[in-house]
């Protein structure tokens, strides 16, 4: 995942040696050259997130599912091999990879670089995460992400998920 930068333009001597042979009271187009900013999450592109932003994390998803009994799981890369490449089904291909669990499990698939999110949900999960909690969750996803927090728009992402599915009837008592 890329950092994303605003970068000018490089400042050369022909630019000062303009400014200088300009009379009083000429206005200067020539705008001063800024450092490369960074914005959105500073993570590397191996590893978006800090060690205690993957703690957090985990404790999101562990909660997650010990309330509503469903598995979930964030992916956070590129989806469909490239750029180009379908997300969709990049995003039921990661799905699939839970194998055993992958029934009962709503995946959260976020790829900065395509600028895509989406959810997938097995057949058991489904059940309980109709395709417009799904739409939900993508939209608090995205409404964290678009502003440089990509924890919390993981974080908001799953526990969307986790309030749509509900509480299992035998834990609703505990």
């Amino acid at each position: 995942m890329a950092v994303g930068e605003v970068t000018g333009e490089p400042a050369d001597s022909s630019s000062a040696q303009r400014s200088e042979q300009r009379g009083a009271g000429e206005l200067s187009t020539d705008r001063p050259t800024l450092p490369p900013v960074p914005v959105g999450p500073q993570g590397t592109d191996n590893e978006p997130l800090t060690a205690s932003q993957r703690i957090e994390l985990d404790d999101v998803i562990a909660a997650a599912e010990r309330v509503t009994g469903l598995r979930f799981a964030v992916y956070l890369g590129e989806l469909g091999g490239d750029v180009g490449g379908d997300v969709e089904t990049g995003a039921r291909e990661v799905h699939a990879a839970l194998g055993a669990e992958a029934p009962v499990a709503a995946l959260l698939a976020v790829s900065p670089a395509q600028r895509v999110v989406q959810v997938v949900t097995g057949g058991e999960a489904a059940r309980r995460i109709s395709d417009r909690s799904a739409r939900l969750a993508v939209l608090a996803t995205v409404a964290s992400v678009s502003q440089g927090d990509l924890l919390g728009g993981l974080v908001n992402g799953i526990r969307t998920l986790a309030d749509q599915a509900g509480t299992l009837p035998e834990r609703a008592d505990w």
